[in-house]
C-alpha cells in the first residue's frame, strides 16, 4: 500500500478531502418587473414612444433628475424638470407634458398631494404619471395607485425598468396614454 493510499484510509477511506462545496442553486432567468427575462430583454427590440414626447420629472434628487433626463434625452424624448411638488405642478400647467415623472418624498408638498392636484385639473386629467420612490412601502405603491397613478418604480430602476414603464403606458400611435384613457373619451367620461 502506498503512502497514498495509507493517508486517503486514514483520512476518509476513499473520499477525497478537498471535496467541491455544494452547488448553489440559482433561478435560471429572472422575471424583470415588466415580465420580460434577462435573455429576451436582450433580444426584443424595445418600443419607445415618438420622438418629442415631452416628459416632466419631478424630483428632489439631482442624481436622479440627471439619470432619468440622460437616459430619455438619448431615446429622442424632450424632458422638463422641477425640483418639489408646487413647482412640479406649475411645470405640468404650463408646459403640458405627454408623461410625468413623480417622486413620492418631496420638500414641501409631496407626490400624493402634487398627483391629486394634477388629477383634479381637466386639462392634465389624462397625462399618465409614474410615481417613484426609494421606499419599498406596498403601502406607497397602493395608494399611488388608488388616487391615480398610472404606474409604480422603486428606486434605484434600471434603464430597461424605465422605458418597460414607459412602454405599457403607449397607445397604438406611440402616445403615452392613461389605461382606460380611449374607453373615457370615447364614452365622453
Amino acid at each position: 500500500m502506498s503512502i497514498f493510499d495509507r493517508l486517503k484510509s486514514i483520512f476518509g477511506g476513499g473520499q477525497s478531502v478537498a471535496e467541491p462545496p455544494a452547488q448553489v442553486q440559482r433561478p435560471q432567468t429572472r422575471p424583470s418587473p415588466a415580465g420580460v427575462s434577462a435573455a429576451e430583454r436582450r433580444t426584443r427590440k424595445r418600443v419607445d414612444a415618438r420622438e418629442g414626447t415631452r416628459v416632466l420629472i419631478i424630483d428632489d434628487s439631482l442624481t436622479i433628475v440627471v439619470a432619468l433626463k440622460k437616459m430619455l434625452q438619448s431615446a429622442g424624448y424632450a424632458t422638463l424638470e422641477a425640483a418639489d411638488g408646487e413647482k412640479g405642478v406649475e411645470v405640468a400647467k404650463r408646459e403640458s407634458p405627454d408623461l410625468i415623472f413623480l417622486d413620492i418624498i418631496l420638500p414641501g408638498m409631496d407626490g400624493f398631494a402634487a398627483l391629486r392636484q394634477i388629477r383634479r385639473d381637466p386639462a392634465l386629467r389624462g397625462v399618465p404619471v409614474i410615481m417613484i420612490s426609494g421606499n419599498e412601502q406596498a403601502t406607497e405603491q397602493f395608494y399611488a395607485q388608488r388616487i391615480g397613478a398610472d404606474d409604480f418604480m422603486k428606486k434605484p430602476f434600471s434603464r430597461f425598468e424605465v422605458f418597460a414603464r414607459i412602454e405599457r403606458l403607449l397607445d397604438p400611435d406611440l402616445v403615452p396614454r392613461r389605461p382606460g384613457a380611449a374607453v373615457e373619451a370615447v364614452s365622453g367620461g
